[in-house]
């Protein structure tokens, strides 16, 4: 297994760390040997082509998947599955209800967490742009206000592992710079946040940390020269 370089003294422990992990899916090798740490205060971009792993690594980040072999530890010593109530995870999915308008989604979502453990709905729509009080349903709303509303979904539980899957997918350039600029407000000392993507440029100005993958491998980690 990789050993990793202790942190230097005063420096804060990843946030997220993933040791030497595989994923095997029958005979495939989805993750072969990656290892990587997500730091806190920290936006990192999962770059590379279909099916250079990056979706099945933020999946086991988030705990929806397990490590065939070596190991994820979160918040110091937390599985993913342990910690999942502090982590949240953007699908490619919007997984919201067309016919539902944007505060009927999110106070259905709400009611799902127990009492107090969440933000007030209108409020998580508010931090993404979006007024309570659109009438529209989920179905009349353009691809970027449907992004937005999804994020709102998943930042209702006030996560401190924001996990984004491809979160710039079918988006305009005007909606995509209203997503990034989102982002960079989200973005604190005591939280990371993980995106997927294959548009490097995309997610260029707040990029801390960029994640190369090619074939399952981990190719690079460099450091981004975010601009937000």
């Amino acid at each position: 297994m990789t050993e990793h370089i202790p942190e230097a003294a005063g420096a804060p422990a990843p946030l997220a760390r993933v040791q030497s992990v595989s994923r095997l899916f029958g005979s495939f090798a989805a993750l072969r040997q990656v290892s990587v740490d997500f730091a806190p205060g920290q936006c990192s971009i999962l770059l590379g082509e279909n099916g250079a792993g990056k979706s099945t690594l933020l999946r086991i980040l988030a705990g929806l998947l397990h490590p065939s072999d070596g190991k994820v530890t979160v918040f110091e010593d937390l599985t993913p599955h342990a910690a999942r109530h502090r982590i949240a995870y953007m699908s490619h999915a919007p997984m919201l209800y067309d016919e539902l308008t944007g505060i009927e989604n999110l106070t259905y979502f709400s009611s799902l967490y127990p009492r107090g453990a969440c933000l007030n709905p209108a409020e998580a729509l508010q931090q993404v742009g979006l007024d309570p009080a659109l009438p529209r349903t989920l179905g009349q709303y353009s691809q970027g206000m449907r992004q937005r509303a999804s994020l709102a979904r998943v930042l209702l539980s006030k996560p401190q592992l924001l996990l984004l899957d491809e979160p710039f997918s079918n988006m305009d350039v005007e909606s995509v710079q209203q997503m990034v600029a989102l982002l960079a407000r989200f973005r604190r000392a005591d939280r990371a946040i993980v995106i997927t993507t294959h548009q490097r440029e995309l997610a260029a100005p707040i990029a801390d940390q960029v994640v190369t993958l090619k074939a399952g491998r981990l190719l690079s980690v460099t450091p981004g020269q975010p601009t937000l």
